[in-house]
């Protein structure tokens, strides 16, 4: 009880306090003094080397001092070689002291400039190593096309300073432009401006002019082409994905008219999709006008296009207001997840966007048996941990099940105005938690303030898993299949009856998840055979039944679950697997471990450094 009352006091000090909590912000994670100084704008000249796998250049900072007597600037870097470093001084450029601090395993190392604010532009000469945390390398077999190389960036959460020495923390924001120079039959594309049309010449020009935290600055580097799907939207990708990628996409204009139909106008000009190479660790990556996506969701029925509307909705949240530092994370992915189902409601009705609320529960309550409690909490406590190490599926359906239970209690016609006017009130800003809850607060819980009380949005936010008030999503088309599944487990009906060719992926996923942990080879047989799910072509639906099979021991998937594993990057789908691998016998582990040895180096570092903790493996 003592507990939860000092949890209702600390939300009443943060309503009082509002925004001004947000000048006394502390990144646990960065070296950064912002205090002092801030960086207001970028320059990137990079030369893109695939031999030697390094960026090498320069970055411009454009600075501007908060303190006059501040003496230094104070940059995040991680395993990035400094040439030197130069500061402008009435025009001219003039050489400046540097010192590079010792590598801490989570924050890299402190690069430490002394400057002043006589200073206005620092520039620092550098170069980058081959294992650059947000960098991978694929060589031309790890492509799609297998004929030219590839390069990209991945900076969520803190990778963005093992390419650029930056002030790497999202509380900051920037604008940025780069000079970069390829070799000249690739492509090199960036979340900003990108010229249309194509041309290769082997040097491109990039502007971004809205401020965005350092951990949106992208690029992608390899044999690309592009082909527009509507007059504000695009894919870049290699050529042999080019025409599937656009049809499996080409809703994606009706996305951004349910976006700025529900929260107002995009702001960011162009949206475009850059298709990666499979050994991509993530589903997609909202960087902005610019998504890095996989192409794992390119299934050929448009089933798995909800994480385009995942990555659309960050251009709302998380682009446009964004979490003030990593413990804040529920802020971007929370809303994100939120908007995501509201806009698939749109464009593909109210029946998909429930079955898809209902698995995103379903797998968040199972993940919630596995998490250490503070992992459960929204507002998350880093205490010091790689951000990286820290999340989980608990910023994402946590927080778009608080933000439903405030929907529901509300209702859409108060609640809709609410959210639409929170994304215009602090558009291009970074908040904390605090600020959001003093807003919650100002703008819809004490103009209605017999509806829910500060303890109940406490709750959500600071105690660790799922409160009971918490929405519970049922599906009727689920409902029908578990009839149809407790029929077949009575012997009342075949498998062959069960009208499986009109399932959703949705559906699918329903009925392989929901199935016994204990069948029979016998069983399994049946099921392969009648709905060939070892061979099937969605990557979402392969990965259920593989992690079926493995806790049934039904071997018959060994080669296609080989080629699986060595094929996907995926995070998602590999981690698990390889999981359930290493903990089912010494003679699967041993395999998976081969398996590993061989995949290894097509996987991103993020991948790598996951799955080396899984195999006891060091780093290299």
């Amino acid at each position: 009880m003592f507990k939860y009352k000092a949890i209702s006091y600390v939300l009443l000090m943060i309503m009082m306090l509002g925004s001004r909590a947000l000048l006394a912000i502390q990144d646990e994670v960065s070296y950064a003094n912002t205090q002092d100084v801030i960086s207001t704008h970028l320059h990137l000249s990079l030369n893109v080397d695939f031999e030697k796998r390094q960026l090498k250049g320069n970055v411009e900072h454009r600075l501007k001092w908060l303190n006059s007597k501040a003496n230094s600037l104070v940059l995040d870097t991680r395993a990035i070689h400094i040439d030197k470093v130069e500061g402008q001084l009435n025009k001219k450029w003039t050489p400046l002291k540097f010192v590079l601090g010792e590598h801490d395993g989570v924050k890299g190392s402190k690069l430490t400039i002394s400057a002043d604010p006589s200073i206005s532009v620092v520039k620092i000469h550098y170069q980058t190593v081959p294992e650059a945390s947000g960098l991978q390398w694929l060589t031309p077999a790890q492509t799609t096309g297998k004929n030219h190389p590839f390069m990209y960036s991945q900076s969520q959460a803190i990778h963005a300073r093992s390419w650029i020495p930056v002030q790497d923390t999202p509380a900051m924001r920037v604008t940025y432009s780069a000079q970069i120079t390829t070799p000249k039959d690739l492509v090199a594309v960036m979340s900003a401006e990108n010229e249309l049309p194509v041309v290769k010449d082997g040097d491109y020009s990039f502007k971004m002019p809205q401020a965005i935290p350092p951990y949106l600055i992208a690029i992608g580097v390899g044999n690309l082409e592009f082909a527009a799907m509507s007059n504000q939207t695009g894919v870049y990708a290699e050529p042999s994905v080019l025409e599937s990628a656009v049809a499996e996409f080409n809703d994606t204009q009706a996305m951004i008219e349910a976006n700025e139909k529900l929260y107002g106008p995009y702001r960011w000009g162009r949206y475009d999709l850059l298709i990666l190479p499979a050994a991509f660790p993530f589903g997609g990556m909202e960087n902005p006008r610019l998504s890095f996506i996989t192409p794992t969701v390119i299934a050929g029925d448009k089933s798995l296009v909800n994480l385009i509307a995942h990555e659309l909705a960050h251009s709302w949240s998380g682009n446009l207001v964004t979490n003030a530092t990593w413990r804040d994370l529920w802020l971007n992915e929370g809303f994100t997840s939120y908007v995501e189902n509201r806009v698939m409601e749109e464009v593909f009705g109210e029946p998909r966007a429930v079955m898809e609320q209902y698995l995103g529960v379903a797998d968040l309550k199972v993940e919630l048996t596995e998490l250490d409690a503070r992992d459960t909490i929204l507002n998350l406590p880093l205490d010091g941990r790689d951000p990286d190490d820290a999340f989980s599926g608990v910023p994402y359906v946590k927080g778009q099940l608080f933000l439903m239970y405030l929907e529901q209690k509300f209702g859409r016609e108060k609640f809709d105005p609410f959210v639409k006017d929170y994304f215009d009130h602090f558009a291009f800003k970074s908040i904390d938690t605090q600020t959001f809850l003093s807003y919650l607060n100002n703008h819809l819980l004490s103009k209605y303030p017999e509806v829910i009380s500060s303890d109940e949005v406490s709750e959500w936010i600071f105690q660790p898993g799922l409160p009971k008030s918490s929405p519970d999503p049922q599906s009727d088309a689920f409902n029908r299949i578990a009839n149809a599944m407790s029929e077949w487990h009575q012997g009342k009906r075949e498998l062959a009856d069960l009208d499986a060719k009109q399932w959703t992926v949705h559906e699918w996923l329903f009925f392989i998840n929901k199935l016994p942990r204990d069948l029979s080879h016998k069983t399994m047989v049946q099921l392969d055979k009648t709905f060939s799910l070892t061979n099937s072509t969605n990557r979402e639906i392969q990965f259920a039944w593989f992690s079926l099979a493995i806790v049934n021991n039904f071997w018959t998937i060994e080669s296609s679950l080989e080629s699986y594993l060595k094929q996907i990057g995926r995070r998602k789908f590999i981690v698990p697997l390889y999981k359930l691998l290493h903990e089912h016998s010494m003679q699967r582990r041993e395999w998976a471990s081969k398996i590993y040895e061989q995949a290894r180096s097509g996987y991103h570092p993020l991948a790598q450094n996951t799955l080396d903790q899984v195999f006891n493996l060091k780093p290299e």
